[in-house]
């Protein structure tokens, strides 16, 4: 048997439903966690992760919501992803809230082995680095501010 048929590639939905199955266990340590955004996506496209702002920094306390898009080529191609809370850090586009790929390695090098925990994780190991952890923050009340790029926000009664 060749090495190329040893390797065995993981279907995209069979992976989702790895990722999915492992974020609802809950990860870690729990400062990070994701999940879908819709149980009928069936393309298991739109996800939202949320960060929680590490210790001794400027987003101790925080809480963010991020917003990760899994295309067709996920895992081939990485996620786009987005903060939909307001954040000051290096790699993030302060308009839109989207993490920049040229200022973010993990996406620029992405690797199919790579997933979505591992971003989340990643985005939080560098919100302690020394050019982000002492950023100062967008103001309280500021984090639903930001527009969604597919239209406006729809409410949800809880």
């Amino acid at each position: 048997m060749s090495s190329e048929e040893a390797k065995v590639v993981v279907p995209r939905n069979f992976r989702l439903l790895e990722e999915l199955e492992r974020g609802e266990k809950g990860i870690g340590d729990g400062t990070v966690s994701y999940g879908m955004d819709d149980a009928d996506d069936i393309y298991m496209q739109s996800w939202t992760g949320t960060i929680l702002g590490p210790h001794n920094t400027a987003y101790e306390g925080k809480i963010f919501q991020l917003k990760l898009f899994c295309g067709k080529d996920y895992p081939e191609s990485p996620p786009t992803v987005r903060f939909q809370t307001r954040i000051n850090m290096a790699c993030v586009n302060p308009e839109t809230g989207v993490v920049e790929p040229s200022l973010f390695p993990m996406l620029t090098n992405w690797r199919r082995e790579y997933t979505m925990e591992d971003i989340l994780v990643k985005l939080k190991k560098e919100m302690m680095t020394s050019h982000n952890r002492k950023l100062a923050q967008p103001p309280e009340g500021t984090e639903e501010a930001r527009a969604d790029p597919k239209g406006p926000a729809k409410c949800r009664v809880m």
